[in-house]
Protein backbone atom coordinates (compact mmCIF):
# COMPACT_ATOMS: atom_id res chain seq x y z
CA UNK A 1 0.00 0.00 0.00
CA UNK A 2 1.14 3.54 -0.79
CA UNK A 3 -0.31 6.59 1.00
CA UNK A 4 0.18 10.15 -0.20
CA UNK A 5 -0.30 13.22 2.05
CA UNK A 6 -3.06 15.64 1.03
CA UNK A 7 -2.15 18.90 -0.68
CA UNK A 8 -3.05 21.87 1.50
CA UNK A 9 -4.17 25.28 0.35
CA UNK A 10 -6.51 24.46 -2.50
CA UNK A 11 -8.91 26.80 -4.23
CA UNK A 12 -11.34 23.95 -4.95
CA UNK A 13 -12.03 20.56 -3.46
CA UNK A 14 -14.69 18.07 -4.46
CA UNK A 15 -16.43 16.04 -1.78
CA UNK A 16 -17.93 12.68 -2.57
CA UNK A 17 -20.90 11.07 -0.83
CA UNK A 18 -19.00 10.01 2.29
CA UNK A 19 -20.64 10.93 5.55
CA UNK A 20 -19.23 11.82 8.91
CA UNK A 21 -16.63 14.56 9.24
CA UNK A 22 -15.40 14.31 5.64
CA UNK A 23 -17.00 17.60 4.59
CA UNK A 24 -15.61 19.45 7.60
CA UNK A 25 -12.13 18.02 6.97
CA UNK A 26 -12.37 19.09 3.33
CA UNK A 27 -13.06 22.70 4.38
CA UNK A 28 -9.73 22.75 6.20
CA UNK A 29 -7.86 22.15 2.91
CA UNK A 30 -9.26 25.29 1.25
CA UNK A 31 -7.71 28.73 0.94
CA UNK A 32 -9.90 31.72 1.85
CA UNK A 33 -12.31 32.23 -1.04
CA UNK A 34 -12.14 28.51 -1.90
CA UNK A 35 -15.04 26.28 -2.89
CA UNK A 36 -16.16 22.86 -1.65
CA UNK A 37 -18.39 21.05 -4.15
CA UNK A 38 -20.44 18.19 -2.74
CA UNK A 39 -22.99 15.74 -4.11
CA UNK A 40 -24.52 15.11 -0.69
CA UNK A 41 -26.46 17.69 1.31
CA UNK A 42 -24.38 18.44 4.39
CA UNK A 43 -26.70 20.67 6.40
CA UNK A 44 -26.43 24.17 7.77
CA UNK A 45 -23.60 23.38 10.19
CA UNK A 46 -21.17 22.80 7.30
CA UNK A 47 -22.32 26.00 5.58
CA UNK A 48 -21.84 27.95 8.82
CA UNK A 49 -18.32 26.56 9.27
CA UNK A 50 -17.54 27.41 5.64
CA UNK A 51 -18.67 31.00 6.21
CA UNK A 52 -16.45 31.25 9.32
CA UNK A 53 -13.49 30.02 7.25
CA UNK A 54 -14.23 32.40 4.37
CA UNK A 55 -15.03 29.64 1.86
CA UNK A 56 -18.20 28.40 0.13
CA UNK A 57 -20.06 25.09 -0.10
CA UNK A 58 -22.11 24.27 -3.18
CA UNK A 59 -24.14 21.13 -3.87
CA UNK A 60 -24.08 19.52 -7.30
CA UNK A 61 -26.75 17.26 -8.74
CA UNK A 62 -25.14 14.69 -11.00
CA UNK A 63 -26.93 13.23 -14.01
CA UNK A 64 -25.04 10.85 -16.25
CA UNK A 65 -25.39 11.63 -19.95
CA UNK A 66 -23.26 10.77 -22.97
CA UNK A 67 -22.11 14.33 -23.70
CA UNK A 68 -21.23 14.97 -20.07
CA UNK A 69 -19.32 11.71 -19.70
CA UNK A 70 -17.44 12.43 -22.94
CA UNK A 71 -16.51 15.90 -21.68
CA UNK A 72 -15.23 14.44 -18.39
CA UNK A 73 -13.24 11.79 -20.26
CA UNK A 74 -11.68 14.53 -22.42
CA UNK A 75 -10.72 16.54 -19.31
CA UNK A 76 -9.09 13.46 -17.79
CA UNK A 77 -7.29 12.59 -21.04
CA UNK A 78 -5.78 16.10 -21.27
CA UNK A 79 -4.71 16.13 -17.61
CA UNK A 80 -7.15 18.89 -16.63
CA UNK A 81 -9.07 16.53 -14.34
CA UNK A 82 -6.91 14.50 -12.00
CA UNK A 83 -8.11 12.20 -9.22
CA UNK A 84 -6.24 12.39 -5.92
CA UNK A 85 -5.16 8.84 -5.04
CA UNK A 86 -4.76 8.31 -1.30
CA UNK A 87 -3.54 4.74 -1.58
CA UNK A 88 -3.06 1.79 -3.91
CA UNK A 89 -3.67 -1.81 -2.85
CA UNK A 90 -3.23 -5.13 -4.64
CA UNK A 91 -6.43 -7.17 -4.90
CA UNK A 92 -5.17 -9.50 -2.16
CA UNK A 93 -5.28 -6.52 0.26
CA UNK A 94 -8.80 -5.35 -0.68
CA UNK A 95 -10.03 -5.98 2.86
CA UNK A 96 -7.33 -3.67 4.23
CA UNK A 97 -8.30 -0.99 1.70
CA UNK A 98 -11.93 -1.29 2.72
CA UNK A 99 -11.02 -1.08 6.42
CA UNK A 100 -8.94 2.05 5.78
CA UNK A 101 -11.81 3.64 3.84
CA UNK A 102 -14.20 2.90 6.68
CA UNK A 103 -12.05 4.93 9.09
CA UNK A 104 -13.06 8.13 7.29
CA UNK A 105 -9.45 9.32 7.63
CA UNK A 106 -8.31 9.10 4.02
CA UNK A 107 -8.04 12.02 1.65
CA UNK A 108 -8.53 10.86 -1.92
CA UNK A 109 -9.48 7.60 -3.55
CA UNK A 110 -8.33 4.13 -2.58
CA UNK A 111 -7.43 2.08 -5.66
CA UNK A 112 -7.46 -1.72 -5.95
CA UNK A 113 -5.04 -3.02 -8.56
CA UNK A 114 -5.32 -6.35 -10.38
CA UNK A 115 -2.27 -7.70 -12.12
Amino acid sequence: MTLKPPDMGKNLTVDNAMGGEYGHRSLATLRPGGLLVTIKFRGQELHAEAARRGVRVEALLVEADHAGMTAIADLAATGKLVAHIAGTFPLAEAAAAHALGETGRTTGKLVITMT
